[in-house]
């Protein structure tokens, strides 16, 4: 668990990470230089939950020695099937990281949503639900990895 308190904000008491995979954790199904490391870290503080349509087919070997649970979800309504995901964990306990329009949900549903904006760009939605915008996902990772910095930029 991670808790965080920011003032005239919220308290955070996070025990979940959900990740969108391309476009956020990866680019073009291959996993971005960093986050492996950066997850390991993590997985000592929040369970680190995965979602994705694997259009790459590339994201359960990628993931090889994560401490994490890959999701593979289906093509269509990914962003309500993200959203359920989220609702069953318990979105008040939840930080989500995601860059599409299919994370938009997930993103303002969460205690805590973050968008990062990579590669591929994020979808103006999916920057519209976040609480934060970060200029790539080893950034957004490490806000968690030194909670502090989410204190600075999200206190009143």
């Amino acid at each position: 668990m991670l808790e965080v308190p920011i003032p005239g904000f919220n308290t955070l008491n996070l025990m979940h990470l959900v990740l969108d995979y391309n476009g956020t954790l990866a680019y073009d199904g291959q996993l971005l230089s960093g986050v492996k490391a950066c997850l390991d870290v993590l997985s000592r503080s929040l369970q680190i939950h995965i979602l994705t349509a694997d259009t790459f087919g590339k994201a359960k070997a990628e993931l090889k020695g994560v401490d994490c649970k890959l999701s593979i979800l289906p093509v269509e309504n990914q962003d309500i099937g993200k959203l359920n995901y989220v609702n069953q964990l318990g979105a008040g306990r939840t930080v989500c990281i995601g860059n599409g329009r299919n994370d938009r949900l997930m993103l303002k549903k969460a205690v805590l949503g973050i968008a990062v904006v990579q590669g591929e760009g994020a979808a103006g939605e999916a920057i519209m639900g976040a609480d934060i915008i970060a200029p790539n996902i080893i950034t957004a990772l490490e806000l968690l990895n030194n909670p502090l910095r989410l204190t600075a930029t999200l206190r009143s």
